[in-house]
């Protein structure tokens, strides 16, 4: 029994519809599938370089600010040491002015206590002489 020639033409549209399909609508179709899964992966690929790079100048960005901050903290420290240094210099300058002044003022002081000596031992004795002038009535010789 062979298949009636109906059944012929059937296959043959069939196989026909079949070609023309996948040449003129699931090739386009694929190929487009294609081409949009290629640019998924390049946008994907993009992406991730460029996550790589923003990573890579956080990085750098992270580096250079602790870079900054620790010469911030070294110019701080330095400046710190040169005003104790400048602060410890006024201390002893200051230091040696006051005792300057202190040994000056004591030299003063002793001078003047030695002349207020000599001035109070002359006075007591012009004072003694007086009291011995009235009550003696004379000069003590």
């Amino acid at each position: 029994m062979l298949p009636s020639l109906a059944v012929f033409w059937v296959v043959l549209i069939v196989l026909l519809l079949a070609f023309v399909l996948g040449r003129g609508f699931f090739g386009p179709l694929n190929r487009v599938m294609r081409e949009r899964e290629a640019a998924i992966r390049s946008a994907q690929e993009l992406a991730e370089a460029s996550a790589a790079r923003a990573r890579e100048a956080a990085e750098q960005f992270e580096q250079r600010t602790k870079a900054a901050q620790a010469e911030f903290h070294r110019e701080m420290e330095e400046n710190r040491r040169r005003a104790n240094e400048k602060r410890a210099a006024i201390l002893a300058e200051t230091r040696r002015d006051v005792d300057a002044q202190l040994a000056e003022a004591s030299d003063r002081l002793k001078t003047q206590a030695a002349e207020a000596r000599v001035q109070l031992e002359q006075e007591a004795d012009a004072l003694g002489e007086a009291i011995v002038e009235r009550v003696l009535g004379r000069k003590a010789s």
